[in-house]
């Protein structure tokens, strides 16, 4: 089938790459412009972009360009944007969305699932229409999220929405029969710094969530720190709300529990153990941690 597909992160390339592989004929790739990025100031290709060029496929970040590419159908895999009502009525187009939908509709739905403590997410393949996520439902495939990081379970479901939409593409019944979307719809707001933030005050559950992002920074003794995993401990090695206590590793005390440090990366350092860190920090106990610090208070403390 001669396609278009629009997409711009890492976790749309492995749909470009199913493509590609599975014969079909990419006619034209159109993702976000390059942006500046680092201290230099250097244009940066997104991921797409940089798959696309390797595969030597033509590319572009002008969606105009879609309609004179005369292809059958476009594939859209987290493009960033939504496609106009004009463009869709002349181009039909498939958009593999990392949720379960109705659930998570919009820009953020792994986070999303993940933050709200959702035991299941999955990948749907729907047909794209103007609205938000809204259109029918080609086909669904389910995958359990227990205590995946976002970035491992954003992979996850890359490959499975990469497999789920050749699937689609090969089978007649799957690609003209679609079905409607059936339950309460919620929607996945973008994220911003409050949701990666973390305070003594929150519950021990919700902080291991937050801190399964992979985007949280607290700081302890005056160094600050990012959590790259973490888990909730156990309730007897419960500590003081804002205090920190280490043995095999450095733990965070919250209102009802502990959360323990696995990986963290220091600023303007390696990313290593937090067991490893303290080793190096040379702190003395006992200590207190803080979240981020907002002109308003602290974020994510009810300040």
């Amino acid at each position: 089938m001669r396609l278009a597909f629009l997409g711009t992160p890492e976790a749309a390339v492995a749909s470009l790459r199913a493509l590609v592989e599975a014969g079909h004929e990419v006619a034209l790739v159109v993702t976000r412009a390059d942006r500046r990025r680092g201290r230099g100031g250097a244009l940066v290709a997104s991921p797409v972009k940089r798959a696309a060029l390797e595969l030597g496929l033509s590319v572009t970040d002008d969606l105009a360009a879609v309609r004179d590419a005369h292809v059958e159908r476009g594939v859209v895999v987290a493009y960033g944007a939504l496609i106009p009502a004009d463009l869709l009525a002349e181009v039909p187009m498939l958009n593999v969305h990392f949720s379960l939908l109705p659930r998570w509709r919009g820009a953020a739905p792994v986070a999303r699932a993940i933050l709200a403590g959702d035991d299941e997410t999955g990948v749907d393949v729907i047909s794209l229409e103007a609205s938000l996520d809204t259109g029918p439902i080609h086909a669904e495939a389910r995958v359990p999220i227990a205590d995946k990081t976002l970035s491992e379970l954003t992979l996850e479901l890359a490959d499975v929405g990469a497999n789920l939409l050749i699937e689609v593409l090969s089978s007649v019944l799957l690609l003209e029969h679609p079905r409607p979307q059936v339950g309460e719809a919620t929607y996945a707001r973008k994220l911003s710094a409050t949701d990666f933030a973390l305070a003594p005050t929150m519950g021990v559950a919700q902080a291991a969530r937050v801190a399964r992002l992979e985007a949280s920074r607290v700081t302890i003794g005056g160094r600050r720190l990012r959590i790259l995993r973490a888990h909730a401990g156990d309730v007897d090695a419960a500590l003081s709300p804002g205090t920190v206590g280490v043995a095999r590793a450095v733990s965070l005390g919250f209102v009802d529990g502990t959360l323990v440090l696995e990986v963290v990366q220091p600023d303007g350092g390696r990313v290593m153990t937090s067991a490893a860190w303290w080793a190096g920090a040379r702190l003395v106990e006992p200590l207190r941690w803080e979240g981020p610090i907002t002109p308003d208070g602290p974020v994510g403390s009810g300040a």
